[in-house]
């Protein structure tokens, strides 16, 4: 599996306007997209820490094809003022994927 992390940094007070543009987004542009096992957005749990958006592929060549895809491009088309302050994107290999209970 091939793990794509992105830290985004909100400006305080615009926590839910990004919420519904990136929910939005997502909602919209990652639906079928070959080899995409699961995508999240994570909402920090104390205030200062960035959100986390996570995307799991079956691997490196999917996440690859998905940066050249027409879905790549709508999803990262919005609106200047929509934009997050800041980012981080983090690409990672998994090494181990152990689910006790699935």
């Amino acid at each position: 599996m091939y793990v794509v992390m992105n830290r985004i940094d909100v400006e305080p007070g615009k926590e839910a306007g990004f919420e519904a543009s990136f929910g939005g987004s997502m909602n919209s542009t990652l639906g079928g997209v070959p080899g995409l096992l699961r995508s999240t957005l994570l909402k920090p749990a104390r205030d200062g820490l960035p959100y986390v958006s996570t995307m799991e592929f079956t691997d490196k060549d999917a996440f690859m094809a998905w940066m050249r895809s027409d879905s790549f491009k709508a999803s990262h088309s919005g609106p200047a003022e929509e934009q997050p302050a800041g980012n981080a994107v983090e690409l990672y290999e998994s090494l181990i994927d152990l689910a006790p209970n699935g």
